[in-house]
């Protein structure tokens, strides 16, 4: 994992680097020398919070192709209905 450190004035010049850096670690930005924010990408975001994706969002990923997934069928019977 890389650690990497921006100034907020760095971060606002270039921020396709700070989010190019997030893939490969945390960013630590910093406001006058001092860190002030970090920047992860959602994934390690979520595995730090423990933030757990429903199915829909699962399958919807490009890696979800891999994934096998064939959900037993229910089987739905009639019931009589007592209206009385």
């Amino acid at each position: 994992m890389t650690i990497t450190t921006l100034s907020s004035r760095e971060l606002n010049q270039d921020v396709g680097r700070a989010k190019k850096a997030a893939r490969l670690g945390p960013v630590f930005i910093t406001d006058r020398g001092k860190p002030a924010h970090v920047l992860l990408s959602i994934e390690e975001y979520q595995r730090l919070t423990g933030q757990r994706r429903n199915i829909a969002e699962a399958l919807a990923m490009p890696e979800a192709a891999d994934i096998d997934f064939e959900p037993e069928r229910m089987q739905i019977t009639e019931r009589p209905v007592d209206l009385s």
